[in-house]
């Protein structure tokens, strides 16, 4: 199993905003983690990628239970909007993150800077470029390691259509080589596309947990987004 949680809770204040969360995702799967604003999904994926720390809980990678920093090396993570050193290029950003990581050139996947066409904009500053160019960056540096899990926050935000199938292209690709993807994103037509299974977030709770052909099914729905929107009124 690469990523399990079991019973993770969040409080900030008096406010729960994760209250007893149970997950998994198993190599070579998608999951897609859904539900309305103000659900927890932000803060679930902190809690796992170590920018925020639980209350309570567990959580485990690759069978061992998370402590330290670590195990984020083998993590690849995509937030919705990224925030870069503004002074820096693109290429020295990446040459930056290289040398903090230690990794031989071997062990990089630059594919998405090809197919991208980035190589123009590697040496501009990266306050000067457009926030569609901003987001492939961030895919890049998501990618560029090789992690066994990917984690994608509204990954084609901000994207054109071209772009936004290189990138799917790419996550079934790593799926294919048996690299895990817990992915978040409101475009129900990209998670039926991209995902094995899905996972609702309600109020801090799991709604829902299992693959997307169970959940079209207890719903009776043909399309997804009729059927998260049908688990989503009844969770309210």
């Amino acid at each position: 199993m690469m990523l399990e949680i079991i019973g993770l809770t969040k409080r900030f204040g008096a406010l729960d905003v994760l209250r007893g969360v149970d997950l998994t995702l198993d190599a070579g799967r998608v999951l897609a983690l859904v539900g309305p604003n103000g659900a927890g999904k932000t803060t679930l994926i902190k809690s796992i990628v170590g920018l925020t720390h639980p209350s309570g809980g567990e959580i485990r990678f690759q069978g061992e239970r998370v402590h330290g920093e670590a195990y984020r090396a083998r993590i690849g993570y995509m937030s919705q909007i990224a925030r870069f050193p503004e002074n820096l290029t693109a290429a020295e950003l990446i040459a930056m993150l290289v040398d903090l990581r230690g990794a031989t050139s071997a062990r990089r996947d630059e594919e998405l800077v090809e197919r991208f066409e980035l190589a123009p904009h590697l040496g501009k500053a990266l306050r000067v470029l457009s926030g569609g160019t901003r987001q492939k960056v961030n895919a890049v540096l998501a990618f560029l390691f090789r992690p066994a899990l990917l984690i994608l926050d509204e990954p084609t935000a901000g994207l054109d259509p071209v772009s936004s199938a290189i990138l799917k292209d790419k996550v079934l690709a790593e799926q294919g080589a048996g690299r895990s993807v817990l992915l978040t994103s409101h475009i129900m037509s990209e998670i039926e596309e991209l995902a094995d299974d899905v996972v609702l977030l309600s109020e801090g709770r799991v709604a829902f947990s299992g693959s997307v052909a169970d959940l079209l099914s207890v719903t009776r729905q043909s399309r997804l987004e009729r059927a998260v929107a049908h688990l989503m009124r009844e969770a309210a």
